[in-house]
Formats: C-alpha cells, structure tokens, sequence
C-alpha cells in the first residue's frame, strides 16, 4: 500500500489504485498521444537513472521551462525529484533578464526547455549563468540536445538500486521545488516548496474536490510552473483523473469540444473573456430568442445557490438551463461540471452566472507560499458562498490580525525564501505567514478577501482606497478591458483604463459613429470618452463619494504580460503600470 509523503509518490498510488491507460495526453502532430500510468513511471526511472549517470547529485536545481503543458513535464519533474535534486519551474513569458537572474539565482545546473523560442531566450544568458552545464529540449531542434538522450541514457537499469536508496532517503520535509513568484514589484523571489508542504495541500484540498475518482477528464492548459496548477496536477493524479493538455490558450475552445473534460481550472481573465463571447452572442441575436438569452442572464445574475431564491425562480431556472444554459455548457464541451478558479478575485455575476448555467466555477484562495490553497468554495454540504473563496481547508490554521490581514499557519506554509532569510523572517512570524491581503471569516467559517493590504492607499484627506474592489466593479463594464485605481496620497482616486477596442469597435458600428481606425484615435475620441464616463459614472453609485473615480484617461495599448503591464498570472504590476503612463498621471494630477 502506498503512503503518499513525497510529490513522487503521486504517480505510484494511481498505479495501485487506478492504473491508467490515458494518465497523461498531450497532442502531438495533431493526434492526442496517450501515455499509461505505467509508462509514466517507467520514464520517470529512466530520467533518475539518466540524469544519476550524468553526475546529478541531491539538491542540484534543474530548470523546467515550457511554453505549454505536456507531458514529459511531469516525467521530468517526477524524474529529478526521485534523486533528491530540486525542480526550479520558471515562466516562458518572463524577460531574458530575469530567466538569467533566476538560473543564477537557483545555480541551476540544467534547463530542460520546450521549444525554440524559449532555447533562444536560454541561449542568450547561457554564458552568464556560471552553473549552468547543459540545455536540453522537449522538441527538436538544431543545435540543442533532446531530453530523450537522457531517457536513453538511462535504458541500462543497472543504477536502479541507486534510484530506489537515493528515493528511500528523501524525507517528507526536504525541499522539492522553488517557485519564484512573478513579482509585481521587484525582482522575483524564491519560494522554498517542501515534499510535504505540497502533498498535505494536496490531500487536504482532495476533501474538497467532487471528483468521480478514476473517471473524470481534465483539461489543464494555465501554467504549470505556477504553484495552483502543479498542486491540482498531483490532486488529478492522486484521483485517477485522465489529464489531457491544452495546446495553447488560443485553442482551448477546440480542445474544450475535443476533450470533453469534466473539469479544469481557470483565472478569473479567462472567465470573463468566456462570459464576454457569449454575450456577445446573445447580443446578435433577434426577436424571441433575444428576449429568451437576455431573460436568462438576468435570472443568471440573481442566483443563489441552496434553492435560496424560492420555488418560482428554481422553476424559472429549469427553463432557462434547457432552453439556454444547455447551449453554453455545449460549447465547453458537454461535459464541464466543474471549474476551480484561483490567481486573482472573481466577480461575483461570473460566480453566479456560470453556476445557474451548471458550470459551477469553485473559487479558491491562496499563494505560492502556501502551497497554494487556504481555502476552496465546495457545492456539496452547503459549503459553497458567492463572493467568498470558501471555507478554510483541513489542517489549516487562519486568523485575521488586527489590521484584517489574513494569517495563515499549517503544513502548507514554505520553508522560506531561498537565500533571504530576512524576506523569511518579514513573512513568517510566529509560525504564522502573513499573506498581504486583507479578509474576513464569517461567522459560518466562509473567508472573504476583501483587498491586498499592499495594494490599499490613503488619499491626501485621509480616506482608504481598496483598489482592487473598485477595479473588479468597473471591469464589469464591456466597455472596460483593465483598469488600475491610482490616487496615493492625491486629493481623490483617478483611473488609468485600457477599453476592449473590439467592443467599442461594435458600438460604434451598431451606433453608427466614427471612432477612428487605430487605438490612438479611439482612445482620444470625443464620444468614446463621454460613453466611458457614463459607465464610470454608473458603477461609482455603488461607492462612497470619497472612493468614487473623479477622473480618467484612456491608454492605447493593450495591457499584456509582454509590455510589462501585468505579471504571468495577469495581476497588474502598479508600480510599472504607474510608470509608462506618467506622463497620464501627471495630465490627471499635475495639469488640472
């Protein structure tokens, strides 16, 4: 019987219990290639052994970096830990810079990449990173070594004594894995990830997750080297649950209706993005059905989960899954009756909608640091509350300082920062890590975020301003892409907001207007502006007059991880934001 203590024991508990023919599915030349539970651990050996043969010794850091989930991933990350070496996951999207600061950082001796791109990025820094000996790649491609020379060089199984005593010695509080966070000010940090820190997470979260164990289909495409998709990769695992990866975020809806899968995970971005096309959608069509698609969405946006809207709306309800919902849930697949999302907060209509739609949408809260789940909605046992991220998860210890800072103790928390035991120190106090967001628990145990104790700022008056609450408001204007509250220490909260060009384009299309063909004509046409104004002047009704956004400007370009506005999670980096458009500020605060 196996006892799950450290991350590679994953894939040996579903050989016992489930023992899959599709554990892990990547596509490969346009055909899902399937690999077995056993074969899965097969490589895994051959990778140790390999990699043993190539002088790897316990605590070396081993680079991953991938473009998209695939297989080999896991077969490499299953591989190293069994020697006791450390896996260091890291962005593709992240700058040259900071893939040198990193490796540097780590003193990461190899780097397994998965295409071009990413080996051209590697090779421009490789001279600089002193450690490093070798790169390898997922793909072929000229000029770099293939990870399967090392899968070959680890045929000979001689040395699998070696892998099973080198496994033996690894204990459950030994490190596994450092995450470096994205930043959204400064450079990244390291988070110490223990075998044990992930695994209690993983199993405390099991509790929480209504998986058909050995049945269900996931489709996991968000970034593996971010701690939230990693821990439910290994929950997949420990549940028998088939995992095929996405191709790439722009192929999801083809994948959705290839795959079929029961459940996947999601940020808050994409949601929105889903919600903003079937709108869009309805918003086309004519007559009866016009009526009938927006009658639902209203009804959508009053849910309550528990029947807690009566009899009549339940009843209402039933009609509108058969008649509307049953054609989104179509376009995910069929089959999704389960998303869990987590990175950033959720809108509350999005929670509600997607759950009278039965793609229920389970958020959770959590960071690196923590493994990453504190807590997690569930349906079952009335344990599911829109606007919350659920209850706190077993074994896990929360509670709220005096400042309403979110504390968090248990088996989850890191071991620290990797060569910053000052950070550490700031961080954990007393066994607790403090989180930097600001909550609250209810008193049925359900935990609210309510900002990030970072991100809040007094105005010059004296009034607290949460941003991030203000910005998940007017976002839900279609009019509104992104958007950063700003304003610290100023005599009132401003805005700087990147429209969705592509609705403002329809808008004005179905208005008849002229708004200009480029982004820059948009943003300073006179129109565009007013109509903005007017949403902005809607959504501020739901504020108190000192938290209300008095002013505005709109930016040209389209906020995106490239141009630095926002970090791999899509979480805005204020600082950098805040910087490319002084020039805007100061219009704002300066000139009036």
């Amino acid at each position: 019987m196996v006892t799950i203590t450290r991350l590679f024991d994953f894939p040996y508990y579903q050989k016992e219990k489930y023992n899959k023919q599709d554990a892990l599915v990547t596509k490969q030349n346009g055909v899902w290639e399937k690999t077995s539970t056993d074969e899965y651990i097969a490589k895994a050996n051959a990778i140790s052994r390999g990699l043993l043969k190539m002088g790897v010794q316990k605590d070396q850091k081993i680079a991953l970096i991938t473009s998209n989930n695939r297989t080999e991933w896991h077969i490499m990350d299953i591989g190293v830990l069994q020697t006791g070496a450390q896996t260091v996951p890291i962005y593709p999207t992240i700058s040259a810079d900071d893939y040198e600061y990193i490796l540097n950082h780590s003193e990461s001796s190899y780097v397994f990449v998965s295409d071009e791109e990413v080996f051209n990025k590697v090779m421009e820094i490789k001279d600089k990173v002193s450690s490093l000996k070798e790169v390898y790649s997922f793909n072929k491609i000229a000029g770099c070594k293939n990870w399967t020379e090392v899968v070959d060089l680890g045929k000979d199984e001689s040395n699998q004594p070696e892998v099973e005593a080198l496994k033996d010695s690894i204990k459950t509080d030994d490190m596994a894995t450092i995450i470096y966070t994205s930043g959204t000010t400064g450079r990244p940090k390291g988070v110490m990830l223990s075998h044990q820190n992930i695994v209690s997470n993983v199993l405390n979260s099991a509790t929480r997750i209504p998986f058909e164990a050995g049945n269900s289909v996931a489709l996991s495409f968000l970034p593996i080297c971010h701690i939230f998709e990693r821990m439910i990769l290994y929950l997949y695992q420990y549940y028998g649950v088939s995992v095929y990866f996405g191709e790439s975020i722009e192929k999801i809806s083809d994948n959705l209706k290839e795959v079929r899968p029961t459940v996947m995970t999601a940020v808050p971005r994409l949601l929105e993005k889903v919600y903003d096309k079937i709108y869009t959608k309805g918003a086309e069509l004519t007559g009866i059905k016009k009526k009938l698609f927006f009658w639902a969405i209203d009804l959508g946006l009053r849910y309550e989960p528990y029947g807690a809207n009566g009899a009549w709306y339940e009843f209402q309800l039933s009609i509108a899954r058969k008649l509307i919902f049953s054609k989104w849930k179509e376009g995910l697949g069929g089959n999704l009756d389960l998303m869990v999302s987590g990175s950033a907060a959720l809108q509350t209509r999005l929670s509600r909608v997607f759950a009278a739609a039965e793609i229920p949408v389970m958020e959770g809260y959590g960071l690196s640091e923590t493994s990453p789940v504190i807590a997690v909605n569930d349906q079952r046992n009335k344990g599911f509350r829109v606007g919350t991220v659920g209850k706190i998860i077993p074994n896990v210890e929360v509670k709220i300082a005096a400042d309403g800072e979110i504390l968090c103790k248990g088996p989850n928390v890191m071991l620290g920062y990797f060569k910053d035991p000052e950070k550490t120190a700031e961080a954990i106090i007393d066994g607790y890590f403090h989180t930097g967001d600001i909550g609250e628990i209810d008193k049925d145990g359900f935990l609210k975020i309510t900002d990030r104790k970072k991100e809040m700022f007094k105005t010059s008056g004296g009034k607290y301003i949460a941003p991030q609450m203000i910005e998940n408001m007017m976002k839900q204007s279609r009019f509104i892409e992104q958007i950063m509250v700003i304003g610290e220490g100023e005599k009132m909260p401003a805005a700087f907001i990147q429209p969705n060009f592509e609705f403002v384009k329809e808008w004005a299309k179905i208005h008849k207007i002229q708004v200009g063909k480029t982004n820059e004509e948009i943003v300073t046409n006179e129109k565009v502006i007013e109509r903005i104004q007017e949403e902005i002047n809607e959504i501020n009704k739901k504020f108190g007059h000192w938290e209300q956004v008095k002013r505005f400007e709109l930016t040209p370009d389209v906020w995106s991880i490239e141009g630095g506005h926002l970090t791999p999670t899509l979480k805005l980096k204020r600082k950098i934001v805040k910087e490319i458009y002084k020039g805007l500020y100061d219009k704002i605060y300066i000139h009036n």
